[in-house]
């Protein structure tokens, strides 16, 4: 039993139970009326302006496990599940979870800021944030053989999805960047010991830089 706990506690916790909580999620929204319902969305807590506006901060948390179809959530769970064990085995367990959190908010205040007009949902603005992630290893550890091709391979998928998302309807690219520059920074301040030291200044400027930007995306959401 402690040697199957151990392992349990070794492989890709985080990265399954995030994936199981959001298909329990999605479950409940398709009984609820469906995912693609707008009441339900509202209901369970996507991302509506006036009603974050109104105080229901929760909504910049709440859209990261939300999903609008079966193809939304197919996407984002296979992609998270790819990219998700890779991140949480290369930074730990929590370090993973600050980054994917942070800028799953980061994302959609980002939505907040500028697609003020529509309902959001979809873990894409989190997901986004770990492709970030990669590209700090990538600017850090260039050196190192593995993270610089799974960095350029990063680089095209990226591109890939922005070029998507101009050229998609009702896509929330707005999140998506917000999400990536989020999760850019989260990666210098939470650190990766497992591969290398980050400087104490870069730590320090992406805490600064974090909290600028997320600060301004909130006050201009607030404002416009």
């Amino acid at each position: 039993m402690q040697q199957r706990l151990k392992h349990w506690l070794a492989g890709p916790y985080i990265t399954i139970s995030l994936i199981v909580i959001t298909i329990l999620v999605y479950m409940a929204m398709t009984l609820a009326g469906g995912s693609q319902n707008t009441q339900v969305l509202v209901d369970f807590g996507a991302k509506y302006n006036p009603l974050i506006l109104a105080g229901q901060w929760w909504r910049l948390i709440t859209p990261i496990f939300l999903h609008m179809g079966f193809e939304h959530i197919l996407f984002n769970m296979v992609t998270l599940y790819f990219i998700g064990f890779q991140i949480e085995a290369i930074f730990g367990h929590w370090r993973y979870l600050a980054i994917f959190l942070i800028s799953g908010i980061g994302g959609n205040l980002a939505s907040f800021a500028f697609n003020p007009n529509s309902i959001s949902a979809g873990a894409s603005t989190a997901i986004f944030g770990l492709f970030g992630a990669f590209l700090m290893l990538g600017e850090s550890f260039w050196e190192n053989p593995y993270i610089r091709q799974m960095t350029k391979t990063f680089l095209l998928f990226i591109g890939f999805n922005l070029v998507f998302d101009i050229f998609s309807v009702g896509t929330d690219i707005q999140g998506h960047i917000g999400g990536l520059v989020i999760g850019f920074l989260m990666a210098y301040i939470v650190g990766v010991p497992k591969v290398g030291r980050i400087s104490t200044v870069k730590r320090i400027l992406a805490v600064i830089v974090a909290i600028l930007v997320m600060i301004g995306l909130y006050y201009y959401g607030v404002t416009r």
